[in-house]
């Protein structure tokens, strides 16, 4: 993957994860990783619109996985596919929790644990200090 195609997929994202919403910035993490949304083991492309930004928590937890199980349902659904989906069509800010609205939703806030006390406590810390978030 060059340069310039990693630099459109950051900007485009603002510099945000585009699964918990955590902006690069207030991460204490490694820098935050051009993932592939359909994972290359399954056929998926290494362009634009096949590649989101992601922090590592969110890349670690999501692998090559496009879909999961829907835990309210139990039923196999895909994941939210940032390229095609509208984040606020699969999830809702409860202060600073992410939670699922749809199958989809659901189902990847829980396999990429978008709740995960420590992410909650960075963005419970960024809303504290008046500091934006997605929320």
């Amino acid at each position: 993957m060059d340069k310039a195609l990693r630099s459109l997929v950051r900007r485009r994202a603002g510099e945000v994860c585009e699964y918990c919403r955590l902006p690069q910035e207030a991460s204490p993490f490694a820098s935050f990783h051009v993932e592939h949304i359909i994972a290359r083991q399954h056929g998926g492309p290494t362009e634009s619109d096949n590649l989101a930004l992601a922090c590592g928590f969110c890349n670690f937890h999501k692998g090559p996985n496009i879909a999961s199980l829907d835990p309210e349902s139990g039923h196999l659904v895909p994941l939210f596919h940032p390229r095609r989906d509208r984040w606020t069509g699969h999830f809702a800010w409860e202060g600073t929790v992410i939670v699922g609205e749809t199958a989809t939703g659901r189902a990847t806030t829980q396999l990429l644990a978008m709740n995960d006390w420590e992410r909650v406590e960075i963005r419970e810390n960024l809303q504290t200090l008046g500091e934006p978030f997605a929320g």
